[in-house]
């Protein structure tokens, strides 16, 4: 077989004496291909899906028996749960290079044409008709469904202009300008978001689906296509946005249920894969692995939150995008104060804001306190589990002592590391507890300013330390904290601070 696309045949007559033979090619529908090159796949012990993290034993299996079924299957799942990219994959079990007869607006196969202009090039010229080539890459199409999406767009029209230059009958075959749909033939066509497709242009694609023809003005034109079909879908849509139509719906083979990353450690693999951490400045980042945790667990908060609308979904663009402005916002503080290592602390997190509300969507509850108290709280929330993580029953009292004696530390978000360390070297066994991290005493000033950062912030958040804007870590502000909420929950006309007298009770 051919290995360049300078050695492929190239007329009718070449194609049938070379390995693409009619007998191999003639009767093989695309979704032959595909499961005959997965099958070889899967006995080779490939991975199938390179790069598609935590649905090896779930969805993975579920398209892999799709496609030996050769199936039209649809993706059904929450946003950011990498649909469209497992969809665009299919092309690795396609022909590296596949025939058609030049100039075929639907690639045509040179052995079969279903439409008119192909069949007409056959009959004239026969064995010396030219042979063109698509790479498996240009066998893909695919769609977002929109409400404005017409059948013009999906399917095709009549062109006037076309039939008036040729001097053609409006109703001849010759004349219909090919939608998408027609331009997928002999390959896989994608349909994202498919319940915002209207419902007429659904009927249109399972007619297609079922019968292979379709009407387009009224001329019934017959349309036979050889396609795998792909769709994609949020549950919620179902309700809304619009719905997929019982006949389609009835006609799709398989559905498949996607879903978030099971483990925070599946969730990490997710977001260093895809996030831009290689920034190749002159100054190098290294994330340490507490900070990779909380931005991970981040998103699983997110998910578990009541505030949080369970419909909507977190996407995994959460901690991908979260992580980059985490470096991104090191990175500025490491230029600034002229250092050569950025290390991201935890206040980087905080200054990811922008990255965390866009990206979840709030139920009433939660826009009442307003998206970015709740996303303060649910980085809170992450730091505390992280920290659990690293100093459950580790004793902390000696840096608790430090504060309860009236200590305070206030640590400037853009400071330079070597001043912080020197701040939280006059903790006592602050820097000590920093070897549970995972970290020896010569670490770069940046690494050790970033995890002692992180311990009081742990603390902070087990609501052991308070931090405020004007005094930063203290033992008062905590007290102050507690005195306030303790308020904001007692009885009316009750004191917590004081026990209550008959003359302050409320029934006397």
């Amino acid at each position: 077989m051919p290995h360049t696309h300078s050695e492929l045949p190239r007329t009718l007559g070449e194609l049938r004496r070379s390995s693409y033979s009619e007998a191999r090619l003639a009767n093989r529908s695309v979704k032959d291909e595909l499961r005959s090159n997965l099958i070889a796949r899967l006995r080779a012990g490939e991975t199938l899906f390179p790069g598609i993290v935590g649905y090896e034993d779930t969805v993975v299996p579920q398209v892999v028996n799709a496609v030996l079924s050769k199936h039209n299957f649809i993706l059904l799942g929450l946003r950011g749960q990498a649909k469209t990219r497992l969809v665009r994959m299919l092309t690795a079990f396609l022909d590296p290079w596949t025939p058609y007869l030049a100039g075929c607006e639907i690639h045509d196969s040179p052995y079969h044409p279903i439409c008119k202009s192909c069949r007409t090039l056959v009959a004239e010229h026969g064995e010396t008709a030219p042979i063109a080539w698509l790479a498996a890459a240009d066998r893909y199409v695919e769609k977002l469904a929109t409400p404005d999406v017409t059948i013009a767009d999906m399917i095709g029209d009549i062109d006037p202009i076309k039939a008036a230059r040729r001097g053609q009958d409006i109703s001849d075959e010759l004349t219909v300008h090919y939608g998408l749909l027609p331009r997928a033939n002999r390959g896989i066509f994608a349909i994202n978001e498919l319940p915002d497709l209207a419902g007429k242009i659904q009927v249109g694609l399972f007619n297609i689906m079922q019968e292979g023809d379709v009407q387009i003005k009224g001329y019934p034109v017959r349309l036979p296509l050889d396609l795998l079909l792909v769709f994609t879908a949020n549950p919620e849509d179902y309700t809304a946005r619009g719905k997929i139509i019982t006949p389609l719906k009835d006609r799709i083979g398989s559905e498949i249920r996607t879903h978030y990353p099971a483990s925070v450690e599946e969730g990490i693999a997710i977001t260093s894969a895809e996030a831009w951490l290689a920034r190749g400045t002159t100054s190098p980042v290294r994330v340490p692995k507490y900070i990779t945790e909380v931005v991970e667990q981040l998103a699983f908060c997110a998910r578990e939150d009541r505030r949080v609308d369970k419909r909507s979904g977190v996407s995994q663009r959460l901690p991908i995008s979260v992580m980059e402005n985490v470096v991104s916002n090191a990175e500025r503080r490491c230029f600034a104060n002229a250092e050569d290592l950025a290390v991201p602390r935890v206040v980087d997190i905080y200054a990811a804001l922008p990255a965390i509300t866009g990206k979840i969507e709030l139920e009433y509850e939660g826009e009442l306190k307003g998206g970015h108290v709740v996303a303060r709280e649910l980085i809170r929330l992450a730091v505390s589990k992280v920290f659990d993580h690293f100093y459950e029953g580790v004793n902390m009292q000696n840096i608790i002592q430090y504060f309860e004696l009236g200590g305070t530390l206030k640590l400037p978000e853009d400071g330079d590391s070597a001043e912080m360390v020197r701040q939280l070297g006059a903790i006592t066994g602050l820097l000590e507890k920093t070897r549970a991290l995972g970290l020896s005493s010569n670490e770069p000033d940046a690494v050790r300013a970033s995890a002692g950062e992180f311990i009081l912030e742990g603390l902070h958040a087990r609501r052991r330390l308070a931090r405020s804007e004007e005094h930063g870590f203290s033992v008062a502000e905590k007290r102050a904290e507690d005195a306030r909420g303790a308020r904001a929950t007692a009885p009316e006309g009750d004191d917590p601070e004081e026990p209550p007298t008959r003359s302050r009770r409320r029934f006397n």
